[in-house]
């Protein structure tokens, strides 16, 4: 959709009542708001409950004035799309990746460094901490994002999967095309491991799995097996080689309209959306991993990933200088 289209969407969504509401605070107080909600993920899946959740706290505490209406599965289009709709107020809520971020907020594309986590306690710890809530300050305050960032969401470690061979060493990724969050971060990630690095919308993932314009790409374990990766890729590898937060975010244009107290309601049921994600996350991912046995998909664990983290120093010699007080703060969490 272009810009243009994008922008009569957003003024039609007055007639919908959404800005309408926001014309004057007597009004304001009266007039019942819906935001739209976007995920890429489908329904069920823990950062679509936990912003669902969050609604239904929002409409119990203001009698229904304020509520969410929630569109998963891509229904209002990628994430490159969905960004951009909610950085026009088309959209008020989104769970978006950093991955994506990162080309729009610079300073965020730290967490997108390979191997910069131990694990996902350490990303979490980071998140829940005040490094956590710099980096969030970061995306609010940046003048091109025309986003507030709320709150952290969960998305596990990623590993690699394909539809040709279990990769058991770094030898066995030569020559195989990988899908990647198109951020150049990601790419070069890809091709220093010595597969070939594809920047590509989620939304085209599986499709292109299944033609075989692409070999494999690399994902969580539910979004590998919840959108149903797992039955174009049976191959699952547990390099475990980023650990990319999500972040729930608001559209800076309908935030700037609303009333203290109501953005006040949004943080806090914001903060309490982060730690319940985080539990439907542990169960999922559980979910997730049995599925993809059941349906015999080859989980192969990686016992010895030096040869994989040695391998993308070029990545860190390119990007790391600039976040280097950063990484050191991230790592000494």
């Amino acid at each position: 959709m272009k810009r243009r289209d994008l922008l009569k969407l957003s003024v039609g969504l007055g007639a919908a009542g959404f800005d309408t509401g926001l014309a004057s605070p007597p009004a304001q107080a009266q007039a019942k708001l819906v935001f739209k909600a976007s995920d890429v993920q489908p329904a069920g899946y823990p950062t679509v409950v936990a912003t669902e959740n969050l609604g239904k706290k929002l409409s119990a505490a203001t009698n229904g004035r304020l509520s969410v209406q929630m569109f998963p599965s891509m229904q209002l289009g990628g994430e490159k799309e969905t960004i951009e709709q909610t950085q026009i107020g088309a959209i008020q809520l989104l769970r978006g990746s950093l991955g994506t971020m990162g080309p729009i907020v610079d300073d965020i594309n730290v967490v997108n460094m390979p191997f910069l986590f131990k694990n996902t306690g350490h990303a979490q710890k980071m998140m829940d901490g005040p490094i956590g809530q710099e980096l969030l300050d970061k995306i609010t305050a940046s003048p091109n994002a025309g986003l507030v960032a709320l709150c952290w969401m969960d998305a596990g470690a990623r590993s690699l999967y394909n539809s040709k061979k279990p990769i058991k060493t770094i030898e066995d990724l030569k020559g195989l095309k990988f899908r990647v969050i198109g951020n150049p971060i990601f790419v070069d990630m890809m091709n220093a491991l010595g597969g070939n690095g594809v920047a590509m919308g989620y939304d085209q993932v599986f499709s292109a799995l299944q033609t075989g314009v692409i070999d494999g790409a690399e994902n969580n374990p539910p979004s590998y097996v919840f959108s149903n990766h797992y039955t174009a890729a049976k191959y699952y590898s547990l390099t475990e080689h980023l650990i990319i937060p999500e972040m729930l975010m608001f559209s800076k244009k309908a935030w700037t309209a609303l009333s203290s107290e109501d953005q006040g309601l949004l943080k806090k049921f914001a903060r309490e959306a982060q730690m319940e994600e985080r539990e439907l996350w542990k169960k999922y991912e559980q979910q997730a991993m049995e599925k993809a046995k059941a349906a015999g998909c080859e989980i192969t664990e990686i016992a010895d990933k030096a040869p994989f983290q040695n391998a993308v120093k070029p990545v860190w010699d390119k990007y790391g200088p600039k976040y280097q007080d950063m990484i050191k703060r991230i790592q000494t969490v």
